[in-house]
Order: structure tokens, then C-alpha cells, then sequence
């Protein structure tokens, strides 16, 4: 019996689902394994020229690539431009040990409700109907179930596909790592995944594990009181494999994560003062992408981690590091409601009042810490309340002038 096509499950959707048929050709059949590798074939058989253009994002000239009414264009072209006419003739003439293929796929883009059964499915076509049903779990709140699953679908793909195994297990971490499942360390998921991939060619993929891995160790670090050194090493890795164009929303995610782990570093010797340095310059990088309009989360967590580290930074420019500070504080102010985060906006207003006390603007920095401290008593933020009272002291020590003795 003839070999059935397989899939690609290694690569991001769409191109994960297209089927690939080498026939009696080795070379294409040697292209697929390397694909199955995660690497790129050099050069590109003539008749994977679709799966070359969708994974470069060019859908439209991948489908032109299957113009066929054979079955495997047909639904390749299904996988590339799913519709809701196409689903049923397809589902009836497609053979059975390929139906999981369609049905997971007519469930990812909307066109079904629910996942489909395993239902004997094997290997790739095993996987996705695997994490299929580990999406759906995961919409449902059951990250615990979500999770096993994708280390079922792991365990189908591995034998065909070690950079399938690597992009399953990094997906369970990843659930883990947000939704936290008893006895499931994500950080042991998503390293097995860096490892399985270490030599792939989609860097891309690449870079996401590392950063993933990269914010799991930084979280735990940080509630050890830990310096995030590892989590460094990984966010660096993360910045040696894509750039501001290849993968701008986390090329600056990554360097939030950098500039916030740098500032956190401990301050030993004189040379350590650099950090800081590195941090404003991630941090600056950062606010390239990220937008009041674009990113509003990222964009208010990236000013204040710049305006704090400028209030801190040694320098022979200081109140010209204040003033910038100042500024890009009262940017996240105007967008800080205190009806919606009233301990965010006082805590925003601590450090611009204290910002505008280092430089001298005295009226203007109690005027700011008084609503400051008012919203933290009505929240009941006792710790809030003492560090404002601590400012409003020094600044009345500062602003009173001295006794002169007789």
C-alpha cells in the first residue's frame, strides 16, 4: 500500500496543514524529512513551491500552486482558503485516516464548533487533531487537561517529526507558564523544545521558546528575590535570532523583558552602573514598536520602566534624565484612569511626584503626590500611603530653608 501524504505539523498554520505526496520522488520525499527537521530545503523542489510561498506568507501565490481537481490540491487549496462550501464535499471524498486533518483545521479558522475525535487518527494527523482539542480545552479553563493533550500530540508527531515534538512541547509550556497546572513545570517543557529545535531553520519558532522560557525563569527568579541571569542569557538568544523586521511585536517584547530584567540586576561595582545603560537603550528599542494606539499595555510598561531607570541613571546629564522622565510619566497619566486602576494611577503619580521633587518643581510634585496618596487611602494601600508621606517630608526638609544661628 502506498504511503499516504503527510503533513507538516512543524510549521506555523497554515502551512502545517498542507499535505505533501513525494510519490516515487526521492528528492522530494528528501525535502519533506528535512521539513520534518525543521529545516529549510536549499534548493526547493519544484512541486513544494506552495509550500514555500505560504510559508513565506504569500497565500495567494501558494494557491495558485494547486489548481488541480486531484485530491491533495484540493485540499491543500482548502488548508490555504478555507470556506464553508468547500467543507462537506471535502470531508466525504478525502479518505478516513485524513478526515482529523480537515476537521481540525474547519475547527481552528471557525468553520466547526468543536474539535474532532481522535478517532484512530496516527502521527501528524494525530497531532493536530491532538492540538485541536487542547485549544478547545483551553478556551473551556482547563489548562490541565490542555496540557496532556499536547504531550499526547507530542508523542504522536516525535517519531516523524522531531521539530513537531519541539513546537507541541513548547505549546504545553507556554499553557502552563499561563495557566498554572499542578505538578507541570513549564520551564522543563519549553528547554526540551529549545534543545529539539537548536539547530532547526525557523527561527522564528526558535525565538518565541526562548523568550517564553526566557519570562518563566525572569517570574521565578523574581519571586525568589533572584538576579535573572538566565532568563538574560535567553532573552539575548531570543535578539540573536529575529530583528525588528522579521518579528517586530517580539523583538520588542523581548526587549521589555531585557531592559526590565537589567534594572532588577544588583548594583556591586561601578561597572554594573552599565546595566543600566543597556537597559534604557532595550527599553528605548522597545517604544520602536510599541504604541499608545498600537500596544497600550506594553507602550505604559515601557515608559515607566524608562522613566524609572532615568530617575535612577548615573549621569553627568541628570536633570536632563529627570525631565525626560517627567515626561514620559505624564504620557502614561493621561491614560491612566482612576476610575479603572486607581492603585496604578497612584503608584504612576508616586513616582512623577518624586521625579518632580529631584527636580526642584516642588508645588507641582505635591500637587501630584497628594491625589497620589488619596487614592491609595481610599484603596486601603497602607505601604502606598508611607512612601508618599516619605516624599512630601523630604520635600518639605528641602523646601524650608534652613535656621541660621545667631
Amino acid at each position: 500500500m502506498p504511503e499516504r501524504p503527510h503533513a507538516l505539523v512543524c510549521l506555523p498554520s497554515p502551512t502545517g496543514y498542507l499535505l505533501i505526496d513525494p510519490g516515487d520522488d526521492p528528492v522530494v520525499a528528501a525535502a519533506r524529512d528535512l521539513l520534518w527537521q525543521g529545516k529549510l530545503p536549499d534548493p526547493w523542489p519544484a512541486s513544494l513551491e506552495g509550500v514555500r510561498l505560504a510559508l513565506e506568507g504569500d497565500l495567494a501565490g501558494a494557491i495558485a500552486c494547486y489548481p488541480g481537481s486531484d485530491l491533495l490540491d484540493r485540499v491543500n487549496r482548502f488548508v490555504l482558503a478555507p470556506t464553508p462550501e468547500d467543507l462537506p464535499g471535502l470531508r466525504a471524498d478525502v479518505p478516513s485516516a485524513l478526515r482529523g486533518l480537515i476537521d481540525a483545521l474547519a475547527f481552528e479558522v471557525g468553520l466547526a464548533d468543536s474539535p474532532p475525535p481522535l478517532d484512530g487518527a496516527t502521527a501528524d494527523v494525530a497531532a493536530l487533531v491532538l492540538a485541536a482539542q487542547a485549544s478547545h480545552a483551553v478556551d473551556a479553563g482547563n489548562a490541565n487537561q490542555a496540557v496532556g493533550l499536547l504531550h499526547d500530540a507530542a508523542a504522536h508527531a516525535a517519531p516523524m517529526s522531531p521539530a513537531a515534538e519541539a513546537i507541541l512541547l513548547g505549546t504545553a509550556g507556554m499553557v502552563a507558564a499561563a495557566h498554572p497546572v499542578a505538578g507541570v513545570d513549564p520551564a522543563l517543557d519549553l528547554q526540551r523544545a529549545v534543545d529539539l529545535l537548536a539547530r532547526a531553520d525557523l527561527t522564528v519558532s526558535r525565538a518565541e521558546l526562548h523568550f517564553q522560557l526566557g519570562s518563566v525563569l525572569h517570574e521565578r527568579a523574581a519571586a525568589l528575590d533572584l538576579p535573572p541571569q538566565d532568563a538574560i542569557h535567553h532573552y539575548h538568544c531570543t535578539l540573536q535570532l529575529i530583528d525588528r523586521v522579521t518579528a517586530p511585536e517580539l523583538w520588542a517584547a523581548v526587549h521589555l523583558n531585557l531592559g526590565t530584567a537589567y534594572l532588577v540586576m544588583p548594583m556591586v561595582q561601578a561597572t554594573d552602573q552599565l546595566r543600566v545603560g543597556i537597559a534604557t537603550q532595550s527599553l528605548r528599542s522597545a517604544l520602536e514598536v510599541f504604541t499608545a494606539e498600537s500596544h497600550p499595555q506594553q507602550w505604559a510598561s515601557t515608559q515607566i520602566n524608562l522613566a524609572n531607570a532615568l530617575v535612577y541613571m548615573p549621569s553627568t546629564h541628570r536633570a536632563d534624565n529627570l525631565v525626560e522622565a517627567v515626561g514620559l510619566y505624564e504620557q502614561v497619566v493621561d491614560h491612566r484612569d482612576a476610575a479603572v486602576d486607581p492603585v496604578g494611577r497612584a503608584r504612576l503619580l508616586s513616582n512623577l511626584g518624586n521625579a518632580l521633587a529631584h527636580l526642584g518643581v516642588f508645588d507641582d510634585a505635591k500637587a501630584r503626590l497628594m491625589e497620589a496618596r488619596y487614592l491609595f487611602e481610599v484603596e486601603n494601600d497602607l505601604d502606598g500611603v508611607m512612601t508618599v508621606r516619605s516624599i512630601l517630608d523630604e520635600i518639605s526638609r528641602e523646601s524650608v530653608p534652613a535656621t541660621v544661628a545667631p
